[in-house]
């Protein structure tokens, strides 16, 4: 019972977390589309492609930590890790992906590669800066 209470605890936070950060980027990923584009884009729809992604980006970063063996701070060293950063360009391209394949224009047109690569860039850099000021 105590393990099924762990594993539902987790899954709980790691929406929560997940659906947090996906607003912030979805925010920032609104405001570069909508530059980029010169045209309005539709929100929820950016908010359902970066909450996708950080799922997936947050398996992706838990899974590289636990394999090094670095789930404990200071993160410094997995800051470094060459995994990581190859890890992260996966999560680039996949969040480039659902971004691209998410969310449309309100002329229900796509939006274009070039705007899903500068959005997921600018969030990329803002999460990066965090994450290195943190650790």
């Amino acid at each position: 019972m105590t393990t099924a209470l762990t594993i539902i605890s987790t899954l709980l936070w790691w929406v929560l977390y997940s659906s947090m950060a996906a607003l912030v980027f979805a925010l920032i990923g609104w405001s570069v589309m909508r530059w980029a584009e010169r045209c309005a884009v539709v929100f929820n729809r950016i908010y359902l492609a970066c909450l996708l992604w950080t799922m997936i980006g947050l398996l992706l970063v838990v899974g590289v930590a636990a394999y090094e063996g670095h789930l404990h701070p200071p993160y410094a060293a997995l800051l470094s890790s060459g995994l990581l950063r190859w890890a992260l360009v996966l999560d680039m391209l996949i969040g480039t992906a659902l971004l691209w394949g998410l969310v449309p224009r309100v002329d229900a047109r796509r939006i274009r590669p070039g705007s899903a690569c500068m959005a997921v860039a600018a969030i990329m850099a803002v999460s990066f800066g965090i994450a290195t000021s943190l650790a």
